[in-house]
């Protein structure tokens, strides 16, 4: 499976972000229960927000969003952004 790029204009840190970038880990284990269409909604609580990564590795911050809320159930999203680029990647996604 290849990763999936969707438009998508928010505002995270500060940063202008223009696209969402899905890899298809969370298939593996959540598909169940999880899909592109929800990880968009997800990302879209994320609009505005400001948050410290959980870690810096070669130009990519990595974070964890845990107990996102969305139709009365709670979400755990793994996601990271790169230096000077202008999308949001995707890591994982999971209910919680």
């Amino acid at each position: 499976m290849s990763r999936r790029e969707y438009p998508l204009s928010l505002s995270i840190n500060g940063r202008k972000i223009k696209k969402v970038v899905i890899d298809p880990h969370y298939e593996e284990k959540h598909s169940e229960s999880i899909n592109d269409e929800l990880i968009l909604e997800l990302v879209k609580l994320l609009d505005g927000s400001r948050a410290e990564p959980e870690k810096r590795v070669d130009g990519f911050e990595y974070f964890a969003s845990d107990n996102l809320l969305l139709d009365d159930k709670l979400y755990k999203l793994v996601w990271l952004l790169e230096d000077n680029a202008i999308y949001i990647g995707i890591v994982n996604a999971h209910r919680r």
